[in-house]
């Protein structure tokens, strides 16, 4: 995958630096169709954008004097369903204790002809993607959870009782900071032809497909060292419908971001020097339970 020669540069000093070369106070809102307003494109978290059909859409926050990225996503306009959702744990934004807001809204940066309203009347949960957990040091960032753009019709016994233990598995691992630096976190259900569940209508009388399965992409920064991790999950109750699944549950879905790559068809963590993606992201099974205590 080609890259700028002065991107990779900008890469490679952060990477060994540890942090993005993206700018956390860079608060130009949208990108529409492939045009660029921002540098939140160029963050390690976020993927290959499709720029067909879609909005890149980030949220924000102020934390101190510094502007901090909540999430940021790419979202479907035909589907209203994002491809996916980014964001991370850092120094920053792993503190906990600001409360659950369920301050359930439509995304104010998505044009008002495009919003769903703040319910679903059939095909499940209003299933967070970005978790109201994972954005637990502001009251305000914990509010933009509660956007409709990042929402999935879930599931209620698979939101509750399955799904949790992988959204319980990456909030420890994100706010241990042992385990590592930087977090950088994508999470997402698939939306294309052949893997949804058909569609839910939300409170505006719009379609908005149900996914067939989700996943979620990890990239470990821990002492100048990156590992990465996927996980793909099949969008049913799994027999857990009354009973919480255990953690051990996640080490069934586990598979390396190559293979991710293929089922979602979305590239991750491209803007990883191409040396240093192809290594973490083709690391083989047992590497990684061993080094993501699966």
């Amino acid at each position: 995958m080609k890259k700028q020669i002065s991107i990779i540069f900008c890469i490679a000093t952060c990477l060994v630096l540890g942090f993005s070369c993206s700018k956390d106070d860079d608060d130009s809102g949208i990108i529409f169709n492939g045009v660029k307003t921002g540098a939140y494109e160029s963050r390690l978290e976020v993927p290959r954008l499709q720029n067909s059909g879609t909005v890149f859409i980030h949220h924000s926050t102020k934390v101190g004097a510094d502007s901090v990225m909540t999430y940021c996503l790419e979202y479907n306009l035909s589907k209203n369903h994002s491809r996916w959702v980014a964001f991370r744990f850092d120094g920053k934004t792993r503190a906990i204790g600001s409360g659950r807001s369920d301050a359930w809204a439509d995304d104010p940066k998505l044009d008002s002809y495009y919003h769903v309203g703040a319910g679903y009347f059939n095909g499940g949960n209003r299933g967070h993607i970005c978790a109201s957990y994972d954005r637990q040091y502001s009251k305000e960032a914990n509010r933009q959870t509660f956007y409709m753009t990042n929402m999935s019709p879930m599931n209620g016994s698979f939101n509750s009782n399955y799904w949790t233990a992988f959204e319980q598995y990456v909030q420890d691992k994100g706010r241990d900071a042992s385990f590592a630096d930087t977090l950088y976190v994508v999470k997402g259900g698939t939306i294309a032809n052949g893997m949804t569940q058909g569609t839910a209508t939300s409170s505006y009388g719009k379609s908005i497909v149900i996914p067939k399965y989700y996943f979620i992409a990890l990239l470990r920064f821990k002492g100048g060292n990156y590992s990465a991790v996927g996980f793909w999950v099949e969008h049913n109750s799994h027999g857990y419908t009354k009973t919480s699944a255990p953690r051990s549950v996640i080490g069934d879905c586990v598979v390396n971001i190559d293979r991710l790559e293929q089922l979602t068809d979305i590239d991750f963590f491209h803007n990883l020097p191409d040396g240093i993606e192809q290594r973490i992201e083709s690391e083989d099974i047992e590497t990684l339970r061993s080094v993501w205590n699966i």
